[in-house]
């Protein structure tokens, strides 16, 4: 074969080569664009909706009997103007409701979920809510809202329903935002003495008030780097009220929040 020959030959498998690539190169594309729009809906239609607010307890010192959410059920947050409105959970350990639903099935949106070092009854001096950063501001995908300093002035007001039957309802202020590295000490090691309130009112993004009460955090991802979270922090306006207990005997009936 003569070197024009091997020139031409060669000159022929690099143009095959290319075009395999080319070809190779517009199909992985056309995958992922493809797992993009999957992802999109996958997380539309799979995030908690609004038939999970069916099962609300709510404080009439009754019970939801025919509720499918699990038992490790600790609570219900609600934040008025916001589209928070979840059961909150707690596993035996900070990744169990990770990709966990409240019903206990997989869900890559996962939960809301109270710290495992913190008490499920909410009376620790600070609790650290977690809840993924999803699209469409679902879950705590609707925190991001808060990093607006108008947005967050006219969202303060939230409750806390405590107990799997309403046994206790809270009432939450918001006073503070602020974006931390997730190695942060003082916001996400729950079980270690700290002044976290000092620590908040020192380097908060935006702090509204001061607190006045026991403290709850409520974490997420945030889009600036990986190891990024916004948090925002509110705190326990009054003492636990109870439901109020019936002096006549009632039937059994679902209580539907």
């Amino acid at each position: 074969m003569t070197a024009l020959k091997k020139t031409a030959w060669l000159l022929r498998r690099l143009c095959g080569l290319h075009d395999a690539l080319l070809l190779t190169g517009f199909a992985v594309l056309i995958v992922l664009s493809g797992y993009c729009v999957y992802d999109s809906i996958y997380v539309y239609t799979h995030t908690l909706g609004e038939d999970l607010k069916q099962y609300k307890p709510v404080m009439q010192g009754t019970t939801v009997l025919d509720s499918p959410i699990s038992d490790d059920m600790v609570g219900w947050l609600t934040i008025d103007g916001t589209s928070i409105d979840y059961p909150v959970m707690q596993g035996r350990d900070n990744f169990e409701y990770l990709n966990k639903d409240p019903y206990g099935n997989f869900s890559f949106s996962g939960s809301i979920y109270l710290d495992c070092h913190n008490s499920g009854d909410f009376s620790d001096g600070y609790s650290l809510l977690y809840g993924h950063h999803m699209a469409y501001g679902k879950m705590f995908g609707a925190l991001d809202a808060y990093l607006d300093p108008d947005y967050a002035r006219q969202h303060t007001r939230a409750r806390l329903v405590i107990g799997r039957n309403a046994e206790q309802c809270r009432e939450l202020e918001i006073f503070a935002v602020m974006t931390v590295k997730a190695t942060a000490e003082e916001i996400f090691h729950v079980e270690t003495e700290k002044d976290t309130a000092d620590y908040v009112c020192r380097n908060a993004d935006l702090l509204l008030s001061r607190p006045e009460g026991a403290i709850l955090a409520l974490s997420t991802c945030a889009d600036s780097a990986p190891d990024d979270r916004v948090v925002v922090l509110a705190y326990f306006k009054d003492e636990a009220v109870s439901p109020p207990q019936d002096t006549e005997e009632q039937p059994e009936t679902d209580a539907l929040g």
